[in-house]
């Protein structure tokens, strides 16, 4: 049977054995007037007035958005949400684009994200967490993280996320407090909430909120910033919205959650010998660093030493910039990566990817599918490269019989478990 994967702005075409148990999300299609439900969010917003009355002229206004790295229909929801806060001039409204550790977002980029006439018309600023003079401590948490915030974000008089939810493979569920921490924090305070400690706890991990040590701590700095307005939205495959949620920040990320956890995540009855996954096409494969998501996502459902076939088009490489690529380079085998990271007190940038990848690599084989990375890249990776998925499949077959294999065509879009 022929199964299309989600491979950057298109599709990769496989074909596989009729017995192949196929895990998607529940397709949920979009609202019908999406201008209409994002409108409607904002003025019945959950547990909060709606925003038009929490913002006043006078008000310094910041805005947290999402990097080039994620879905986030910014272009659609952020025209809607400025319309309602049109009595605020607009020099005194800034728009935070959320890239923690991620590099600064080009302006074309930010066009794609914004629209031409958001970008000319407003104060957008990249989030720099490497620069300490952009940054306020605002206190410390409960378990001794310093937490250090983007000035601009801390000085608003009035603090607004926007963002969108799914299943994170440390964090729980993206959107919401991440808006906050990570995104608009600082080098200092990320690389904590990225420990390896925090990062190996078995509570971190997809879909999982309480005990999950990650997602407490960015709660309490969420809290701590004292963020006044939040809006979140989900999206099917097709990257269009199917449902906004808007209010107070942890009652309507709550819910989002709660939703998408009943469409994202799906039940299988066995491991599987062979797991196939995507890493959900542009923007979230383009590059290996993000695609760690993918394999994670098939981790979850591949029996010991069993095989994961991840496809992502990888068209920014390694990336280039952070330290990831660095780190992967430094040792021989994703099992002396693995002892090296744990033996380290200090969090590296980038140190966690690795540390997650290490992890499925010391439990399956992982091989990468990929037009935008060299063989030498690949193998530089610890990974094993493979030019056509369906003939590696066909022979594996052959070699042995009753092999059970699934596929995610939609990558981390879907995240199953037994």
């Amino acid at each position: 049977m022929n199964v299309e994967l989600a491979y950057g702005s298109g599709k990769l075409n496989i074909d596989l054995p009729s017995n192949t148990s196929i895990v998607e999300p529940t397709f949920i299609p979009k609202i019908k007037d999406v201008n209409a439900a994002i409108s409607y969010a904002l003025t019945n917003p959950l547990n909060s007035l709606p925003l038009k009355d929490i913002a006043q002229p006078q008000h310094k206004i910041a805005i947290s958005i999402c990097d080039i790295t994620r879905p986030m229909p910014t272009k659609i929801v952020l025209p809607i949400m400025l319309k309602e806060i049109e009595h605020v001039p607009k020099s005194q409204i800034f728009i935070l684009v959320a890239t923690g550790t991620h590099r600064s977002n080009t302006k074309e980029e930010l066009i794609e994200i914004l629209g031409e006439d958001i970008y000319n018309s407003y104060q957008i600023i990249c989030h720099d967490a490497f620069d300490q003079k952009s940054l306020k401590k605002i206190g410390t948490t409960s378990n001794n993280i310093d937490i250090f915030l983007n000035s601009i974000w801390v000085e608003a008089d009035i603090r607004i996320t926007t963002g969108f939810v799914e299943p994170h493979f440390f964090a729980g569920f993206s959107g919401g407090p991440k808006m906050v921490a990570p995104g608009l924090a600082g080098f200092q305070t990320i690389m904590k909430l990225h420990s390896a400690e925090f990062i190996s706890n078995p509570y971190s991990k997809w879909g999982i909120l309480d005990k999950n040590p990650i997602h407490q701590s960015i709660k309490e700095i969420a809290q701590k910033s004292k963020v006044d307005f939040s809006l979140d939205v989900t999206i099917n495959k097709n990257q269009e919205i199917t449902n906004v949620y808007a209010g107070n920040l942890f009652t309507m990320h709550k819910k989002a959650c709660v939703d998408v956890k009943t469409s994202a995540m799906q039940k299988v009855k066995n491991l599987f010998d062979v797991v196939i996954t995507s890493n959900s096409g542009y923007p979230l494969d383009q590059n290996l660093y993000q695609t760690v998501k993918g394999m994670s996502a098939a981790a979850q459902i591949i029996r010991e030493n069993g095989i994961i076939i991840c496809a992502a088009e990888c068209k920014d490489g390694i990336p280039d910039h952070g330290e990831y690529g660095h780190i992967l380079r430094s040792e021989t085998s994703p099992k002396k990566l693995l002892e090296k990271i744990m033996s380290n007190k200090n969090t590296t940038h980038d140190q966690w990817q690795v540390q997650i990848q290490a992890q499925i690599q010391t439990k399956a084989q992982v091989l990468l599918k990929s037009s935008g990375l060299s063989t030498k890249q690949i193998e530089a990776a610890h990974l094993r490269p493979i030019s056509n998925i369906t003939s590696y499949v066909r022979n594996l077959i052959e070699q042995k019989d009753n092999l059970k294999i699934c596929v995610l065509p939609q990558g981390p879009m879907t995240i199953p478990y037994l």
